[in-house]
């Protein structure tokens, strides 16, 4: 379907009517008289050959159509917001600006905070928002980054994106001090044995995945939604827990728990921030992401990584 016969303002109706479901409200948030606004509502339902918004007693409530559309419109809006408040230009040293990036708590904690100082120092009017990346980011991977202006990942998780490299890391495993069923190296046979903490997003652990294909099914008693409160539930415990090098080494000290290598070659970790296309020739989004570079390398103690383009 082409745009050009589409009145982009419907847009923002849409979304307004969609999640306020009222007619007077929805004019009240988009700046339309309440005839205005039901005019605009009945464009919109003779463009969908939908009604929409159905009326249920006293009060109105979506269609199939209607609740299909709710998260679309939301996307859509903020995929147009951030086209149109593109600049050519960026003086980081004066501008004011925000930008919101989707990461695990791992990658905040070692990289995050680094990136954070470095924009600090040279952007003060620049700000930073983190922002758990959401679970459905491997099914939805396009409508997830055009809510943001990038997502820290590893690679092997998304592709066909823009992406900058940062750093490299690898995996190690985290063994309580006082479990005496492992010795000075971990088996592959614990591995098989002990019961395990994990990572619910399984996606942000590609070396737990390689363990099936070397014949190990982990047995995970407990699972968290955040890497720093592994070495809490491995303490004191028979458990075992697949974690970060350098998050391992940022977190020395603060649970009593042994620091101990694979006992099969893990795959590396290389971490990389994604971003949607539309960000590529934005001034904004290119100063971001070669300052993220320069971090990633400074983190590394390499050269900065190369910016690709996956296709």
């Amino acid at each position: 379907m082409s745009l050009s016969g589409l009145d982009l303002n419907l847009v923002l109706s849409l979304r307004a009517l969609l999640e306020e479901r009222n007619v007077t409200r929805a004019g009240q948030r988009v700046g339309l008289s309440q005839p205005a606004m039901s005019a605009a509502l009945a464009r919109l339902r003779r463009h969908f050959g939908d009604e929409l918004l159905s009326r249920v007693g006293g009060q109105y409530e979506l269609t199939a159509l209607g609740q299909a559309l709710l998260d679309r419109t939301a996307t859509a809006c903020d995929l147009l917001e951030r086209v149109f408040s593109s600049r050519a230009e960026f003086a980081a040293g004066s501008e004011e600006h925000e930008f919101t990036l989707l990461a695990s708590d791992y990658a905040v904690t070692v990289f995050g905070a680094a990136l954070a100082r470095a924009v600090h120092a040279e952007a003060p009017g620049v700000r930073l928002r983190f922002q758990r990346t959401p679970p459905g980011i491997t099914e939805g991977t396009e409508t997830v980054l055009s809510t943001a202006d990038g997502l820290l990942m590893p690679h092997g998780v998304i592709s066909g994106f823009p992406s900058v490299e940062l750093f490299s890391d690898c995996w190690v495993f985290l063994v309580a001090e006082d479990n005496d069923e492992v010795g000075e190296r971990l088996t592959m046979a614990d591995l098989a044995r002990l019961p395990w903490v994990v990572y619910q997003r399984v996606y942000d652990a590609p070396a737990a995945r390689q363990l099936s294909m070397l014949g190990v099914a982990p047995r995970i008693e407990v699972s968290a939604d955040s890497f720093h409160v592994l070495p809490f539930l491995v303490a004191g415990t028979r458990r075992i827990a697949l974690v970060q090098r350098r998050l391992a080494d940022l977190m020395s000290g603060v649970a009593a728990v042994r620091v101990m290598d694979p006992p099969y070659e893990a795959v590396p970790l290389q971490e990389a921030m994604w971003w949607h296309p539309v960000h590529t020739h934005d001034a904004a989004h290119i100063w971001l992401r070669e300052t993220a570079a320069r971090v990633g390398a400074e983190l590394s103690g390499s050269t900065p990584g190369q910016l690709s383009a996956e296709k």
